[in-house]
């Protein structure tokens, strides 16, 4: 502050002086109140962004989409080697929204020599997902390398993993289905007549859960072996050669339908030339007489393999009829008013 004293007054008077000085104490009080009141605004401003940047954590479980889990850590039962066409295991992609979810292991087709994993696999877990399902995509193993039980020992597993493991992938217990195409439809054929209720002794926590699914859909699947319908290739490298009477009846799904199979929806298409239309209708038949909750969609047109239908306008209703019955039997949230899936 500049210093003022009487001999440079140059003719002004005494109060002139003192009112020059309280104007000058003014001006900086004002300015020392403004800057702390732009500082305080800047302080508040700042936290408000923190906040807005950092939302509170959310009490959503977040679910993996992608994760690999291994059916058999420490190696398979009969596992011929390390690699990872030794190792069955699960991709898993996880549904959003509260839980607890519907779970579907999915099983590609490819005749048990390779896996349609795109098509038949994530693109159906994908589709699912938009549904609130969450799904495990399976690898299961395949010939020439591994043959009949490896593939089937590998779907049930998988069942009992997912049920095993139901709390930490929010996931109902009571409904985990299986859906398989072509040879993953005769897999799933196999896991809905095949099952057990799981042995509560069994050192492995996973081997105590039941490998029964609570539905299952199959999709141009080899569900019969019976002479006059399957073709004579039919399973071939599921065993390695030429099936005997024995390993037909072993492998036909239709033979063992009883009344504890889960309830089944089948569908297929008339002109398949590599699954013939009649497996399904016979499996259907023994689904009926079994008193079996069972729906089935066979459609004019349409060669085999056809997965969601997207590229087949004949066909394109299909994946509308499953979702229909999903919801039916309440594997899938009733839509509400307003809202969509």
């Amino acid at each position: 502050m500049p210093q003022i004293s009487l001999s440079n007054l140059h003719g002004h008077s005494l109060f002139g002086v003192l009112a020059l000085r309280l104007r000058t104490v003014a001006i900086v009080l004002f300015a020392v109140f403004a800057s702390m009141a732009f500082q305080s605004a800047a302080v508040a401003q700042s936290q408000s962004a923190g906040s807005a940047a950092t939302p509170p954590p959310s009490t959503e479980i977040a679910l993996p989409h992608g994760q690999i889990e291994y059916l058999w850590p420490d190696g398979a039962p009969g596992a011929v080697g390390t690699e990872e066409q030794d190792k069955p295991h699960l991709e898993i992609f996880g549904a959003s929204g509260p839980g607890p979810h519907t779970a579907v292991v999915v099983c590609p087709g490819g005749g048990y020599v390779h896996l349609a994993y795109e098509k038949e696999g994530t693109r159906i877990a994908e589709w699912l997902n938009l549904r609130g399902i969450t799904a495990f995509v399976l690898t299961y193993r395949l010939s020439p390398r591994y043959q009949y039980p490896a593939p089937i020992l590998d779907g049930y597993r998988s069942v009992r993993w997912v049920r095993s493991h139901a709390q930490e992938f929010g996931i109902d217990p009571s409904r985990i289905g299986v859906w398989g195409f072509s040879a993953g439809g005769h897999l799933v054929g196999m896991l809905g007549t095949h099952f057990d209720d799981g042995n509560a002794q069994a050192t492995d926590p996973i081997d105590r859960v039941s490998d029964r699914p609570d539905f299952v859909v199959s999709s141009y699947g080899a569900l019969t072996l019976q002479d006059g319908v399957a073709k004579p290739t039919a399973l071939v490298p599921l065993v390695g050669g030429p099936l005997t009477p024995e390993q037909k009846d072993e492998l036909s799904p239709d033979k063992h339908v009883t009344a504890r199979t889960p309830p089944y929806f089948l569908y297929a298409t008339t002109p398949d030339q590599s699954v013939p239309v009649l497996s399904s209708v016979v499996f259907y038949t023994a689904l009926v007489r079994a008193g079996v909750p069972a729906e089935m969609h066979i459609f004019q047109e349409g060669p085999h393999g056809t997965g969601l239908a997207q590229s087949y306008a004949a066909l394109s209703a299909w994946p509308e009829m499953l979702e229909n019955w999903l919801r039916l039997n309440g594997w899938i949230a009733t839509r509400t008013a307003g809202t969509g899936h």
